[in-house]
């Protein structure tokens, strides 16, 4: 079984994905730490985000690993982990530009339906239960306001020591959205069969909670 949970950024759908797949005893999968560490390699490579055919040789000259750890997900390239990195805000601005190129989707596309192929996964996202995952049992399109996203992201980079100015989060997230949302490869949409799932002034456990509870109907629905 499957549960994609798909989202614009900063609505929590890692941290909400980590705690679902852990009470479920599914895999987790965070596509978008995918995209960030080839937009951490091009930015340390200087390959320029707008040169599609570079970023995909250079994606294809990676080994991006997804490995399950006390804290959370940790992610490694090659053997050099990149957790923390690819949450630098440098990296936060560019990864829209980076996984609008139709080849990359298709690269990043094929690198994760493997990884969901022989085992249960919980994979978030953009475009999963649209695109990567269309036939996934559970899809949530999780969402909150732009005002709470830019604070949660404003709290995550101050608790870091990045420093953090809330007025150009609030922009930062408004523009990913929209290129997100405007790309012409899978663009950021809500599923037909997805249950969408607004965040806004819940907790991180209330949510969990509700794509759990999503997961149990879906579960006993196929023993009926």
């Amino acid at each position: 079984m499957n549960i994609a949970i798909d989202g614009p950024a900063g609505a929590g759908k890692s941290t909400v994905a980590q705690l679902v797949a852990k009470q479920v005893g599914f895999t987790y999968i965070d596509t978008g730490a995918m995209y960030r560490a080839l937009t951490l390699r091009a930015l340390d490579r200087n390959v320029p985000l707008v040169d599609e055919e570079g970023l995909v040789d250079l994606l294809r000259s990676m080994l991006i690993i997804l490995k399950p750890g006390a804290e959370g997900q940790k992610v490694f390239v090659g053997d050099t982990e990149v957790t923390d990195d690819i949450r630098h805000p440098e990296v936060s601005r560019n990864v829209s530009i980076v996984a609008k190129h139709p080849k990359i989707r298709h690269e990043m596309m094929v690198l994760q339906r493997n990884m969901a192929k022989e085992q249960n996964v919980v994979m978030d996202g953009r475009d999963i239960g649209t695109h990567v995952l269309p036939s996934a049992e559970v899809k949530v399109f999780l969402t909150a306001s732009i005002e709470e996203r830019a604070q949660r992201r404003y709290k995550e980079l101050q608790s870091k020591g990045h420093p953090a100015d809330l007025s150009l989060l609030k922009e930062e997230i408004a523009l990913r959205d929209k290129l997100d949302s405007e790309r012409e490869t899978a663009p950021l949409r809500c599923a037909e069969d997805a249950t969408i799932l607004d965040s806004t002034g819940l907790s991180i456990d209330q949510v969990v909670e509700k794509i759990v509870e999503l997961y149990r109907d879906t579960v006993e629905s196929r023993r009926i």
